[in-house]
């Protein structure tokens, strides 16, 4: 079957203003696209790259997240005491209970927003997170109140900086500290002593969630198995760091993704409908040229895949221009509500081949729907009417 490509390439130079209208309509488009599965990544991502694969996090059975997981003293002893958990220098068990509770911190506008705030160990919390350091300040005292803050809560709470204070429980916590969490979840959160922060919210001995390094990740599955040999640990559950945190982002990710994608469907329809009634006055206004080729023993499949392949090609521009534009976005952070702690969360849009991938096909896709029936039409047209210009 003979394409008359060269005939193709002609027509798309001679026929600017058109192309770039559908072009612009398509790049928009995938540019809207893009940026939904953009999203949807650096939630997944920043939540992700929270977990270290070494450590192991241990919550109630059923919990949504660590704010509604309760865990008693007697079981923090027993998960304390399971083997295959690493040791620091002086032989101590690299491992921090952690009560997790959510405070309202006001932005310079007046908003109200829910923050995290952490208890942690401060004598193995940076072994078990060493991709988090100190980069302002000092680390808190554990005897004090005092807390350190997420370079993210830093950057949005005003109170929340070095010299400032939060209150907390009725009380009020100096800020000593800022740390860098390498962009992970850990950034929009406030860390304080464990015992503190079990102390200011009568929370007594019980903590949210343990976290607890292993020798080795291969050691996951033995250790699994001598939890769940216990009895009194029927009631929890220990997952891999990385897999709890990417379980966390599945609500928030999820939402963005319906409703971005919704709305992109809508944008879609009515670049594709302005493509097929762009490809419709082309047909209309080449019949002369449709009949010739014909004439010539061009048969009608010819006629119509060089349409078709010419619909496809404005959309694939589209498609390249609207991805170009959308990467630029992954230099912009944004805070929203992470639907499991109902805390703030900043994250940065993330390109990855498979947005890319994705945004390809749609934008192709989308060249077919569109010059599909025009492609037809054009195809159809009768070799003698079309000579004649009807």
């Amino acid at each position: 079957m003979k394409v008359p490509l060269k005939y193709m390439m002609k027509n798309f130079r001679n026929r600017k203003t058109s192309t770039i209208i559908t072009v612009a309509g398509i790049t928009l488009v995938i540019f809207v696209f893009s940026a939904v599965l953009m999203l949807a990544n650096g939630v997944r991502k920043t939540l992700v790259s929270t977990g270290s694969p070494n450590n192991v996090v241990v919550t109630r059975k059923g919990a949504n997240g660590e704010i509604s997981s309760i865990i008693g003293g007697d079981v923090q002893d027993i998960v304390a005491a399971l083997p295959y958990i690493a040791k620091d220098s002086t032989g101590s068990s690299i491992i921090s209970d952690q009560p997790v509770v959510v405070i309202n911190l006001s932005t310079p506008d007046g908003a109200l927003n829910n923050v995290t705030v952490r208890g942690v160990n401060a004598q193995t919390i940076f072994e078990l997170h060493p991709n988090v350091k100190v980069v302002q300040g000092h680390m808190f005292n554990p005897s004090l109140r005092q807390v350190i803050v997420g370079q993210a809560v830093a950057k949005r709470y005003p109170q929340a900086r070095i010299g400032g204070s939060i209150k907390l429980a009725g009380d009020y916590w100096n800020v000593v500290g800022v740390f860098d969490a390498n962009h992970s979840g850990f950034d929009s959160e406030i860390w304080g002593d464990y015992r503190q922060v079990q102390q200011a919210f009568h929370r007594g001995n019980y903590v949210s969630s343990i976290t607890l390094e292993l020798h080795n990740p291969s050691d996951f599955r033995k250790f699994k198995e001598a939890f769940s040999m216990d009895k009194r640990l029927s009631e929890y559950v220990p997952t891999k760091e990385p897999e709890y945190f990417a379980e966390q982002s599945q609500s928030l990710t999820t939402f963005i993704k319906v409703l971005g994608i919704f709305v992109t469907v809508i944008f879609s329809i009515g670049a594709a409908i302005g493509a097929m009634i762009t490809m419709y006055a082309e047909v209309a206004n080449r019949t002369v040229e449709i009949g010739t080729m014909r004439a010539l023993g061009f048969a009608r499949r010819s006629v119509l895949t060089v349409f078709l392949l010419e619909a496809i090609l404005v959309a694939l521009i589209g498609g390249v221009i609207g991805i170009g534009l959308a990467s630029f976005l992954q230099f912009i952070s944004i805070t929203t509500m992470n639907y499991s702690s109902f805390s703030d969360l900043t994250f940065s849009f993330a390109m990855n081949p498979s947005t890319i991938q994705a945004s390809i096909i749609f934008a192709i896709i989308m060249g077919f729907v569109g010059g599909f029936l025009p492609s037809a039409r054009a195809a159809q047209l009768n070799i003698v009417s079309a000579l004649r210009g009807e």
